[in-house]
């Protein structure tokens, strides 16, 4: 296959992927509650996208970087969404 074909792919991919965690934001944020939201889930996967992002980085597969820099950036903000409103719930009770 030509690499604009494969990068194509990549990016068609990427965009999907990155793309499927607004909804988890989204409800978190209007919700004001991460209860249910594993910390340990997105601590693991947040280390994980960080690992594709320097393979990207090395490999100079830019689908990979692009796509898991954006994703870390996602992961991220849940994780301090999730520390924020889990110090709320803690005080309220």
């Amino acid at each position: 296959m030509e690499k604009v074909i494969i990068d194509f792919l990549g990016y068609i991919a990427a965009t999907i992927t990155t793309i499927a965690f607004l909804p988890q934001i989204i409800k978190t944020v209007k919700s004001k509650s991460a209860k249910d939201v594993s910390m340990g889930m997105f601590v693991l996967f947040t280390t994980g996208v960080f690992l594709w992002i320097v393979y990207g980085i090395l490999t100079s597969t830019y689908p990979v970087l692009i796509a898991n820099a954006v994703i870390f950036c996602l992961a991220l903000t849940q994780i301090i969404l999730k520390i924020k409103y889990d110090r709320k719930e803690g005080k309220n009770k």
